[in-house]
């Protein structure tokens, strides 16, 4: 697994998104190029700007912790087609150029502040998480979804 903290990693991912290009299409799915790199952000938005998704509840928030944790923050690749939570979903076309350009800062943020600043950081829907498991869920979302548009 690459490390999202660590700069050479960081970069990687950087660079395969910028392989990428407004035309660039999917091996698998039904998102565009631009609608991912929108759902990808949407990690990234629930650390650094929380008032725009909403907490989930009491309940729900049992059920994320105990069935779907283990399969965001462990080391098992997602497979292909797996389901999306709806606040993951991006619906209509996103300007390419913006949303590649918000990706790329909140992997350069994210990188800067380091492990240090994830270690013990409450989850938007797991609880807290050490810095491994925040590592692991942003870099295998990553990894999924270059991976999907062949970078």
């Amino acid at each position: 697994m690459e490390n999202v903290f660590d700069a050479k990693d960081a970069q990687n991912y950087i660079d395969r998104i910028n392989n990428l290009v407004e035309d660039t299409h999917g091996l698998w799915g039904k998102m565009t190029v631009d609608q991912m790199l929108a759902h990808c952000s949407v990690s990234y938005e629930m650390v650094y700007e929380p008032e725009k998704h909403k907490k989930p509840g009491s309940i729900a928030k049992f059920i994320l912790k105990t069935f779907v944790k283990p399969k965001v923050v462990g080391e098992k690749a997602y497979s292909r087609d797996s389901p999306t939570a709806p606040q993951f979903l991006i619906t209509g076309r996103k300007n390419f150029d913006e949303e590649k350009k918000r990706l790329i800062g909140f992997i350069q943020k994210t990188q800067q502040l380091g492990p240090e600043a994830f270690d013990g950081k409450e989850s938007f829907s797991f609880g807290k998480l050490n810095s491994t498991e925040w590592n692991n869920m942003f870099a295998k979302h990553l990894n999924h979804h270059l991976s999907q548009f062949g970078v």
